[in-house]
């Protein structure tokens, strides 16, 4: 059974590392980038199935990133969630106008719950293998 393949794009190591800890232990194959381009280049080469995104990076803004995964066919159709300390409504209304699936302010989520939002996504998007 595949599992299903996240990309987290955070620089922020020690968040992306407990991070990606849990989702692993939640059943999710997880990928991670440390800066806006890496993290671009990595959604292109892997396809992901979920992209857990922040907006602050080196190299390329969150928002570069997911414009530019909207424009392109074949990253088109990846669903990308926020996960970011900026929690302005026009930064919010941007980036699910740009096409984010979801907007989680980091400093307002425990990893747990963050977890949590990501199996539900996968249940309410009816493509969840983790069982």
């Amino acid at each position: 059974m595949n599992k299903q393949k996240i990309i987290i794009i955070e620089d922020d190591e020690i968040l992306s590392k407990a991070l990606s800890t849990d989702l692993a232990d939640a059943g999710f194959d997880v990928l991670p980038a440390f800066d806006g381009e890496s993290g671009l280049k990595l959604v292109r080469s892997e396809k992901p199935d979920l992209v857990l995104l922040d907006l602050v990076l080196p190299k390329k803004h969150g928002l570069e990133i997911l414009e530019e995964m909207k424009k392109m066919p074949d990253t088109r159709g990846i669903p990308v969630i926020i996960l970011t300390f900026l929690g302005d409504d026009e930064t919010i209304k941007k980036s699910l106008r740009l096409g984010a699936e979801d907007y989680l302010v980091k400093s307002s989520h425990a990893l747990a719950e963050i977890v949590e939002r990501v199996k539900n996504f996968f249940a309410q998007e009816g493509h969840s293998k983790v069982q």
